[in-house]
């Protein structure tokens, strides 16, 4: 699951960048939790200086303006782990290479 924060203090701009981080981990099937962060204090703990931003698990990855569609589906497909893990190449499994 993805921690998503939109940092902003509710201008149109942040409430589309909600939105559209929503709609876009629906049509993705990625399951995320989404927070608001509108308190400037806590905005600028992130050092962003233009909203909205967002934070990705914690790492700011936009800041400035509604990001695209695509831009949104990286987040959510870069370092996304495999759903099926490789075997170490010395696993000691026993097959010997037949298989």
């Amino acid at each position: 699951m993805k921690a998503i924060k939109v940092l902003g203090t509710g201008c149109a701009n942040c409430r589309a960048t909600t939105e559209r981080v929503e709609q876009v981990a629906k049509e993705l099937g990625v399951a995320i939790t989404l927070e608001k962060v509108e308190a400037i204090q806590d905005i600028m703990s992130f050092g962003i200086l233009a909203t909205p931003g967002v934070v990705v698990d914690g790492k700011v990855v936009h800041s400035g303006g509604v990001p695209t569609r695509d831009k949104i589906a990286g987040w959510f497909t870069a370092n996304a782990e495999p759903a099926v893990a490789a075997a170490p190449a010395a696993s000691g499994c026993g097959c010997s290479g037949r298989g």
